[in-house]
């Protein structure tokens, strides 16, 4: 059997050649001329010759890495690593400390930048490349010396009075993939237009080969930073507050491991029990499927050993250790708790502490629940409401404590102007130390507050897509055709959040009202290519009791869920 054209099995001679095709063909072996890096050069070359040739996997993979620059924004950099403009690569990389480097240039002659990186894959070749390009281009650059937590880096732009930090990292994402997170001087994280700003810069370098690199001249720090850290961080917990607890820990293959250990120690407690599979640093995170303690899955090995060890509390962070999970017994086992009801807890815990300054403000993100506004309401203590991402949080001005739904907790803004999972783990032991010499659990305080203000039930789901037009397909028709009640409740109101409906800064997505005060937020992911929805349904306590009105609520939140993932549907 013969055919025309190529091998057996391919196209007809240059059938498959489509003008888009031999564009980003030209484009591939442009940019792979001009990547300083072997392996992703030589990848590029692969995929691009079997393009070529006609395969079809190659065809759609080479036109999705070539499909423009990974897009830079109030996230930095994340992305599969790879070779070609949109994944993370050493060119990417370079191109985007080269733009930073020139943003900070137009108002400071040499700026210092400090650099810390994770464990995963390219994290410290990324890191000195980023140091390197400050360098070359006249600047200062300080790395911090190993991988440590994303908190150390934020703690260290202030510390040392830097103008800019990167994190290399891509926090809890899947292990394929790799990130650049940049904050400036004020050690929060860049928000628009700084944002374009940069991106704008990235756009003018045309080549990497153009970009001057310093073979050295870089400071590498040691660990009088992190001992400058852990020094400042075990202040958040008060000097004579109970010390008698149990905790299991895990890093999730990440870098929170030692970090957290020795902060826990300094302060006081007893070292955690760490999950011993998953202690160390691993960049191919081997028990987990997806390394975020919110997946499925992802704390079955704490949990089976808290099984085991009867801890107290169950401890959890994200790879780069600026998240913090929880977990607690409960008569059916152990039960994770939602990032809500940590984050009420850990405010109403601060609030009742009384070094609470005067003027003091508790903020957290429109996607997380009501109830810590509606606690400050009653204790007559300021809050705010702000945009999702801590880099809207931690700029409210006063801030004291702030939260987001996603297991981002910042309890010491004056030392970390970000998440930070070490501290908030050490206020999380705090808490659970305090109960347990009253007699009492997290689960009886939550219970308490929930008694007092109300249960607060919220719920989340994500729509996850391949093709981000989707995501636009689905916003677009919930715009087009607006419910007009969910689960059998009138909407009472829907802002439209990308005219700044609601009196805050413009950004995609809607919120709807229900009459019986439900809420439901409908918003894509700034990290990760699905839509997200958040619920909330609020439930006063009657004569009934707390049991029944949760009940209640769990039955209206799970009829508001069915009706959201029938709209979202793709």
């Amino acid at each position: 059997m013969t055919r025309s054209g190529g091998p057996l099995g391919s196209p007809a001679s240059g059938e498959h050649l489509t003008p888009q095709l031999v564009a980003a063909i030209e484009a591939a072996r442009a940019w792979a001329a001009d990547d300083p890096d072997l392996h992703t050069r030589t990848e590029l070359e692969s995929v691009t010759a079997a393009a070529e040739s006609g395969e079809p996997a190659a065809v759609e993979d080479l036109l999705d890495r070539m499909s423009g620059l990974l897009q830079f924004g109030t996230a930095g950099l994340r992305g599969a690593l790879g070779g070609g403009p949109n994944r993370m690569n050493r060119a990417v990389v370079i191109r985007a400390a080269a733009g930073l480097t020139a943003y900070l240039k137009t108002t400071v002659s040499q700026p210092f930048v400090v650099v810390g990186f994770d464990a995963r894959t390219n994290s410290d070749v990324f890191a000195r490349d980023t140091a390197a390009v400050v360098v070359g281009a006249g600047g200062r650059a300080a790395v911090l010396p190993r991988p440590l937590p994303t908190p150390v880096l934020a703690y260290a732009i202030r510390f040392l009075g830097a103008d800019a930090g990167v994190m290399v990292t891509a926090s809890h994402n899947p292990p394929q993939d790799n990130g650049y997170k940049v904050y400036l001087g004020d050690g929060s994280q860049i928000v628009p237009p700084v944002d374009a700003e940069i991106a704008a810069e990235i756009d003018r370098v045309a080549r990497v080969a153009d970009v001057p690199l310093a073979e050295d001249g870089w400071e590498t720090l040691d660990d009088s930073l992190l001992d400058a850290y852990l020094a400042d961080v075990v202040r958040v917990v008060s000097p004579d507050s109970p010390r008698d607890l149990v905790v299991v820990h895990t890093s999730l293959h990440g870098v929170g491991a030692e970090t957290v250990e020795r902060a826990f120690v300094q302060a006081g407690y007893a070292a955690p029990l760490p999950v011993p599979s998953q202690a160390q640093p691993d960049p191919a995170f081997p028990t987990v499927s997806f390394p975020n303690p919110e997946e499925p899955g992802a704390m079955d090995a704490a949990l089976e050993l808290a099984e085991q060890t009867g801890p107290d509390v169950v401890i959890a962070n994200d790879p780069d250790a600026d998240r913090c999970a929880v977990a607690v017994p409960g008569p059916g086992g152990w039960r994770m708790l939602r990032g809500d009801e940590v984050g009420v807890l850990l405010g109403a815990h601060l609030l009742d502490r009384a070094d609470v300054p005067e003027g003091a403000v508790f903020a957290n993100s429109i996607v997380s629940s009501r109830m810590l506004a509606t606690v400050c309401r009653v204790r007559g203590v300021a809050h705010e409401e702000t945009l999702t991402g801590f880099k809207w949080i931690s700029r409210v001005p006063g801030l004291r404590y702030g939260y987001e739904e996603a297991l981002g907790y910042c309890v010491d803004p004056a030392q970390v102007s970000d998440k930070d999972g070490v501290s908030a783990a050490l206020v999380v032991a705090e808490v659970a130390a305090s109960l347990k010499a009253e007699g009492r659990s997290i689960q009886d305080r939550l219970d308490e507050l929930a008694t007092l203000h109300g249960v607060h039930a919220t719920d989340a789901f994500s729509v996850r897509v391949e093709d981000l037009s989707l995501i636009g397909a689905i916003m677009a028709r919930l715009r087009a055709e607006p419910l007009e009640s969910v689960a059998g409740v009138r909407v009472s109101r829907v802002d439209d959040l990308a005219r700044g409906d609601g009196g805050l800064p413009p950004t995609e997505g809607l919120r709807y009202y229900l009459e019986d005060e439900s809420r439901v937020i409908v918003r894509p992911s700034g990290t990760e290519p699905k839509l997200k929805v958040y619920l909330e349904v609020i439930e006063p306590v009657g004569d009934d009791g707390l049991a029944a009105a949760q009940s209640r609520a769990a039955e209206r939140l799970a009829g508001i869920r069915r009706e959201f993932e029938a709209a979202t549907r793709l």
